[in-house]
């Protein structure tokens, strides 16, 4: 069990959780914080530890932990503000509505299609399929591409991908090394070499074996060949960003062959790539978006959006579960698609992006990293072996170190390393922007002091 000093309640919940639940709930991590309160870009232990946080709750919380304004347009939409006279609740919108409609639903419809809409890139951005988790979109939008014409069965995704651990969604991710993986599934290549690092992202991208790769498995499946999903970078397969060459690439396959184009955006939706949505980053035009994380801020919420024709050809009932659509999530959509209207959250953003890259290049001269890479407000740091110690092991020592703090008391939360070696950064797309430049200097010098 983790435990560290001066933490007596923390380690208290620690033992509860150790036993109570397996580890499997959870990836694996040196800290295990404790979290008892957050605001804004912050968390705060039960102790009172404060932790600059430099995961947004694993890339949710793109406007920050519980901003008041957000809150108060939530219950607001769900009708919590209403008091009698007696200060009692009033009749509020119900939490769950299968099979039933709401306004709020309705509402959030209307707005994140007329969002997604008004992005370049997003005229195929037609209808909503909710969904109540990101494994469930994806295999909602795979369901939808496999009933389009009998026969087409093929589905081809990028190598090292992540789009969830269920059904089909778990198909598509990692790579054809499971012996046991859905036998329609074909995996293509995914330039992780040339975009090792930025440096590298910026040199030009040779895409003809990518191109001949694809070509082949035209030739050997023809009409089969159903639909292709990959992400705008992999985020668990380690923080790999992909030239836009590739992406459009890939796109234009799709479209001179009739295939369905998905994008898994679940990690990268709401501005974290640099624009509201990483396709129109890309420059690119997908069939289908699957939507998650950000959209909600910190309410579970997920959807697979994109042409009618397509989500037509399943029936009643195809696509249902309990809680897709749920009346809470809706409002938490509505709310935060009004935050991005009312501030400036994209330009915070950028400048915020400027602030993380200048600060994790600095961080290359240092020998316990061997890259750096991402965009926007995503990024990933590859560590080195140092010492008597793995690139791993590395990795987790500077999640420790971080959350433990500095001797000035300044902490910040990671997550687990990804793919063993890289630790994500990904704060709020508004941190301030002082303050982020202060715990980076913090993270530089726990990490040059190893």
């Amino acid at each position: 069990m983790i435990t560290h000093t001066d933490e007596s309640t923390s380690n208290e919940l620690r033992a509860t959780l150790e036993s109570t639940e397996p580890d499997c709930l959870r990836t694996k991590t040196t800290s295990m914080a404790v979290l008892a309160k957050s605001e804004g870009s912050y968390h705060y232990t039960p102790e009172g530890r404060k932790l600059a946080d430099f995961t947004s709750g694993v890339l949710v919380a793109n406007i920050g932990h519980n901003p008041k304004r957000w809150w108060k347009r939530v219950l607001e939409l769900m009708g919590l503000d209403n008091l009698d006279a007696d200060g009692d609740f009033l009749p509020a919108v119900t939490l769950t509505s299968y099979n039933a409609v709401t306004e709020v639903e309705m509402e959030a419809n209307r707005r994140l299609l007329e969002n997604l809409q008004a992005q370049p890139g997003g005229s195929r951005m037609e209808q909503v399929l909710w969904a109540a988790s990101g494994s469930e979109a994806i295999q909602k939008g795979l369901w939808a591409c496999l009933a389009r014409r009998e026969g087409e069965d093929i589905i081809l995704a990028t190598r090292g991908g992540f789009h969830g651990k269920k059904g089909l969604a778990g198909a598509v991710t990692g790579s054809e090394d499971d012996p046991e993986r859905d036998p329609r599934v074909r995996f293509i290549s995914f330039p992780k070499e040339e975009c090792a690092s930025i440096e590298k992202r910026r040199e030009p991208i040779d895409l003809t074996p990518y191109r001949e790769e694809l070509e082949a498995l035209k030739a050997e499946y023809g009409d089969r060949l159903c639909c292709l999903i990959t992400e705008p970078y992999l985020g668990g397969g380690g923080s790999y960003h992909p030239h836009k060459e590739y992406m459009q690439m890939l796109e234009s396959f799709c479209r001179e062959n009739d295939i369905i184009f998905i994008l898994d955006e679940i990690q990268a939706n709401f501005g974290r790539t640099g624009s509201m949505y990483a396709f129109s980053e890309y420059g690119i035009e997908p069939d289908f978006v699957a939507l998650g994380k950000g959209m909600g801020n910190g309410v579970p919420v997920d959807a697979i959006v994109g042409r009618s024709d397509l989500f037509g050809v399943m029936g009643f009932g195809a696509g249902s579960d309990t809680w897709s659509a749920h009346p809470l999530g809706c409002a938490s959509v509505i709310a935060t698609l009004e935050e991005f209207e009312k501030d400036d959250i994209m330009g915070q953003a950028a400048g915020l992006s400027e602030i993380i890259e200048e600060a994790l290049v600095r961080l290359t001269e240092l020998p316990a990293v061997t890259a750096v890479r991402g965009e926007g407000t995503v990024w990933g740091i590859e560590f080195a072996p140092l010492g008597e110690l793995s690139a791993d092991e590395v990795a987790h020592e500077v999640v420790l170190r971080a959350y433990l703090g500095n001797v000035e008391g300044k902490a910040i939360h990671l997550l687990g390393p990804l793919a063993g070696k890289v630790i994500r950064i990904a704060p709020p797309l508004n941190m301030n922007h002082r303050e982020a430049r202060e715990y980076f200097d913090v993270l530089h010098g726990m990490i040059a002091g190893m």
